[in-house]
């Protein structure tokens, strides 16, 4: 593999077509595609860059923003993902938001008024760490809404994310996959170092508990609201070096579609004379 390109064949592996039928298992949660660690973390620093550069492009350009979109269950590598790709992009440019529990003001709201505050101006790309799917993954699992709102808000998100991808956003969808034996590993880890076990949360115990209902309903997530325009991508993330690779060679594929240039000049850069 060469480093710093974008392999299509892998990104055609990896993104859910629009209706299909995704069925998650965890065998598949620690697949590399033969893909080899080394030469994937030297195509990672140079997918980095070459995301750098884009981002600035697209900040300079000011017609197209990006939303990226992470969702897992518990321990699914959704920071460590942001820490490691998202990091690449300037700041200035890119802001992360943390969907919790909503408040009692954004629930006096219909579910996607918090969403649609964070979404990215043009020129900008927000981050989503969990995001408005939590209102058809905890709300299904935990009974929060009837089933007929659940199933009314899957167009609703697909509408929603047509109407950011008709005004210049692009809407890239990453659901990190690993396995329940994996996530057992990853609370242990917690548990056993001081330094994280403020990341454990013993409420994650009742999640793992639910683990059967919390894939059949990222299974339908996936399979209602995987769009043309709205991509998701089921990224195997036992291997973390591999779910690195993955997501920052789909970033790059986006960005590098989009017909990005450089704002025309109102001014002859050769009659300025600076003194």
């Amino acid at each position: 593999m060469v480093p710093g390109t974008v392999h299509d064949d892998l990104i055609r592996q990896l993104r859910v077509a629009p209706r299909a039928r995704v069925r998650l298992s965890d065998r598949k949660a620690a697949r590399t595609f033969d893909r080899d660690e080394e030469e994937a973390e030297r195509a990672l620093k140079s997918n980095r860059k070459r995301l750098e550069q884009l981002q600035y492009k697209m900040y300079a350009d000011g017609r197209f923003g990006m939303l990226v979109v992470f969702q897992a269950i518990d321990a699914g590598g959704k920071d460590g993902t942001i820490r490691h790709v998202i990091s690449a992009f300037n700041p200035q440019g890119c802001c992360v938001t943390s969907f919790k529990a909503p408040s009692t003001e954004e629930l006096r709201h219909d579910y996607l008024w918090r969403i649609h505050q964070h979404a990215p101006r043009r020129g900008g790309i927000a981050v989503f760490n969990r995001s408005h799917y939590e209102d058809v993954l905890v709300a299904r699992v935990n009974q929060l809404a009837p089933v007929s709102v659940i199933e009314r808000r899957y167009g609703q998100i697909n509408d929603f994310e047509r109407m950011l991808a008709d005004n210049g956003i692009q809407v890239v969808k990453f659901f990190l996959h690993i396995g329940k034996a994996e996530q057992k590993r990853r609370f242990q880890a917690r548990l056993d170092k001081p330094h994280k076990q403020w990341k454990f949360d013993p409420q994650d115990l009742q999640k793992r508990r639910q683990w059967k209902a919390y894939q059949l309903a990222f299974q339908s997530m996936l399979n209602r609201c995987s769009t043309a325009q709205a991509p998701w991508y089921v990224i195997p993330a036992e291997h973390k070096w591999f779910r690195n690779l993955a997501v920052s060679q789909i970033l790059l594929h986006h960005l590098q579609h989009l017909p990005l240039r450089f704002p025309s000049l109102t001014y002859d850069p050769a009659d300025i004379r600076l003194t």
